[in-house]
């Protein structure tokens, strides 16, 4: 691209709208959500959890960030203000209140619940997030373009968009470490969890698990698993003392976020468009949009040389 001019910034731009319209309804809007039964889940227990926060620096170190020493994350003044999962920190750690010990409070670690029927993924017109076989839900910035769908659709609220980086800007959440969940591994912030709060293993077992630990202390645990059956159910899930409404645990019914969204979509398009080409339309129109921002940076800085 070192020898574009505007002119031919121009012809390309136009060619790119022409194009456009060439997409069809053979264009595949989201990848299947092919699941295994032996998938991968965490099971968080908080009354386990001591707020140590040592999953935020190994989740910052494990993706490459800065994290700074391990120290500074003993801190428990961030605690006077709620915090969410952030661009760089895919998981956070908040401390409540605890009714039943007002010396001991309830620690809470925040990611993202890698759905089993993600809204994301469904929300998603150029199927740049994707539902892996093993559990994991993951984004492929090659395909994403920028639309933050997924931001609105999300029931947990957990996408966050870098909205400082004016070129090429990321989607970004936890994505179940799945460089090394993939190969067998077990995430970072599990690995470190020095009371075993965390529990990494298949989501059957750990159902298992969590209903065993329910019926031996019914006076330690709330009876209800958070995450076996809200919005059809999540690989992360988990077990406290209190309602999980008051650990501002988004309250669901069992029904999916997708099957509430997608019901809504067939009712628009029944007597319209075939959604899929409309999705490839649109999908095309925004990726022309991103693609021309990147043409305009390049002419700019190719000139100011």
């Amino acid at each position: 691209m070192k020898n574009i001019n505007r002119r031919n910034f121009l012809k390309f731009s136009s060619a790119l709208t022409f194009a456009s319209a060439g997409l069809t309804s053979n264009a595949k809007a989201a990848p299947n959500n092919i699941l295994s039964p032996d998938r991968m889940g965490v099971l968080v227990d908080t009354t386990h959890c001591v707020g140590c926060r040592n999953c935020e620096w190994a989740c910052k170190t494990s993706h490459g960030h800065d994290a700074g020493d391990i120290e500074k994350y003993h801190n428990r003044e961030v605690f006077k203000e709620f915090r969410r999962p952030k661009d760089h920190s895919f998981t956070v750690v908040n401390e409540f209140e605890n009714p039943k010990n007002e010396l001991i409070p309830i620690n809470v670690k925040y990611q993202c619940m890698h759905c089993d029927k993600p809204a994301c993924v469904s929300a998603c017109i150029v199927g740049a997030f994707q539902k892996n076989e093993m559990g994991q839900v993951t984004w492929d910035g090659g395909k994403c373009i920028g639309c933050r769908y997924c931001m609105v659709a999300c029931p947990f609220q957990i996408p966050t968009f870098e909205y400082e980086k004016a070129i090429e800007p990321n989607i970004n959440k936890c994505d179940f470490c799945f460089e090394r969940t993939s190969k067998g591994g077990i995430p970072a912030c599990v690995e470190i969890c020095p009371v075993e709060a965390l529990m990494f293993g298949p989501r059957t077992e750990l159902i298992r698990v969590a209903r065993q630990r329910i019926k031996r202390n019914p006076e330690r645990y709330k009876n209800h698993i958070y995450g076996e059956k809200e919005v059809g159910g999540t690989s992360w899930m988990y077990l406290s003392s209190v309602d999980a409404s008051q650990l501002k645990l988004p309250k669901h019914k069992d029904k999916t976020a997708p099957g509430v969204s997608e019901s809504i979509q067939h009712g628009i398009f029944a007597y319209f468009v075939p959604p899929l080409a409309l999705y490839a339309w649109l999908g095309g129109i925004m990726w022309i949009s991103k693609r021309r921002k990147e043409i305009i940076q390049e002419v700019v800085e190719e000139e100011a040389k």
